[in-house]
């Protein structure tokens, strides 16, 4: 579902901007895309580890620790884009693309919950 919600911002910059700069705003939107597959893995990984846990107080250590190295992982590649931009190596519409990018897995949430609404009123 991360996939298609970058496809659909990709599909949009691609309608909107009608130019070349749609190209570095759909790598932005890619590797944000990517990041956040990474963090539902990590997210995946997190539930199955604390099921097993013995007591209630280690579980939610656990939980909290990931919950940090995920939003790590978004600051620091975020930080790296941000400092390639400030020194010109990547162009602003890369930059642009990895902050939109950054919702892909929000926008993917939402339709989530929503077909399963749709499920359940059936």
């Amino acid at each position: 579902m991360v996939g298609a919600a970058a496809l659909v911002m990709i599909a949009a910059s691609v309608a909107i901007l009608r130019s070349p700069a749609a190209f570095p705003f759909a790598l932005g939107v890619i590797v944000m895309s990517a990041v956040n597959i990474l963090k539902i893995y990590l997210l995946e990984r997190t539930v199955k580890a604390t099921a097993g846990k013995g007591s209630i107080d280690e579980g939610k250590n656990y939980i909290r620790l990931q919950y940090l190295l995920r939003y790590f992982i978004t600051g620091v590649v975020l930080l790296i884009i941000g400092v390639l931009y400030v020194i010109d190596r990547i162009p602003e519409a890369f930059a642009w693309g990895a902050v939109f990018g950054i919702f892909t897995m929000q926008i993917s949430l939402m339709i989530v919950r929503h077909m399963k609404f749709e499920e359940e009123d059936e």
